[in-house]
């Protein structure tokens, strides 16, 4: 993991990014120190692992484990949307910078909107100048995720224009969020490298402002590690719900309806001015399912 991403960089490497992944505490201060960062970025706190974790205020916990060893000349970037990310600030020792969508973001998102395939457009009000900034990438939620990157490599002295052209350009790794058509022309969003309750939230939004005349599918397969499975996969019942999107549960029962074994006809069946989400955890192996029908 981590430690062969570092010695296997090159040796004209200037800034190395690195994912502190966890599934327990002590984990991240534990490649903290192998690491050593200089800039930590906190994207948001998510229900995930919350059964290794105690719940999310575990999750938070855990994560803050980045901010606390931060150096003093080093520098935290944290959601200001997310007020568990936000809390984090009292952790730090250096210097921190905000973003998101709240007013007192120090890199503030504004005018969001989304195009047809609900990749988001917005204004980046920011200390070193205000971007247009045009996302290839699907889902309201990429937004933050943008401006948290743009604000590092900013802060780093990289020119706002350059780094807002860069991430405007940016491509997802394969399995999450990637948007394609069937052949039937339907969209298929395939989203299912992983799981947990919010980015299952953020993908059925995405799901649900489509623009599509016709049927809304999710496809859904388990979400792992979770202290309340049973109330997490009901919450996500209830969202669909709302959107008016049609379930199909794919080897669980935790959504409360019997798994069903003909998803692949089910989205090969779908027409032009129809869409699907296909998501679960990595145990669900839904990817599979996704090849299948692009």
């Amino acid at each position: 993991g981590l430690p062969v991403t570092i010695l296997n960089s090159p040796d004209d490497t200037e800034a190395l990014v690195l994912e502190m992944g966890m599934r327990g505490f002590g984990e991240i201060a534990r490649l903290c120190a192998i690491g050593q960062p200089t800039i930590g970025l906190v994207t948001r706190v998510a229900a995930a692992h919350t059964e290794l974790l105690g719940g999310i205020d575990g999750v938070a916990r855990a994560k803050s484990e980045l901010v606390a060893a931060l150096p003093a000349n080093g520098l935290a970037v944290l959601n200001a949307d997310d007020h568990r990310v936000l809390a984090m600030k009292s952790l730090a020792s250096c210097r921190v910078l905000t973003f998101g969508r709240s007013a007192v973001a120090d890199v503030r998102i504004d005018n969001l909107v989304l195009d047809e395939l609900a990749r988001p457009r917005f204004d980046l009000h920011t200390p070193w100048g205000v971007a247009a900034v045009q996302l290839a990438v699907s889902g309201e939620h990429m937004a933050a995720n943008a401006a948290g990157a743009i604000a590092v490599a900013a802060s780093c002295g990289v020119n706002l224009d350059a780094a807002v052209a860069a991430v405007g350009q940016a491509q997802l790794s394969p399995w999450r969020m990637e948007i394609k058509r069937s052949a039937a022309g339907a969209i298929v969003i395939n989203d299912a490298y992983n799981a947990n309750p919010e980015s299952m939230r953020a993908a059925i939004e995405t799901l649900a402002s489509l623009r599509v005349s016709g049927r809304r599918v999710a496809v859904l397969g388990v979400m792992a590690e979770l202290a309340d499975p049973a109330g997490d996969h009901a919450a996500i019942v209830e969202l669909l719900r709302q959107r008016n999107i049609e379930l199909i549960a794919v080897g669980t029962d935790n959504y409360g309806v019997p798994a069903r074994e003909d998803a692949q006809a089910v989205i090969s069946s779908l027409a032009s001015n129809d869409a699907v989400l296909i998501k679960g955890s990595r145990v669900a192996g839904l990817e599979r399912l996704a090849a299948l029908v692009v």
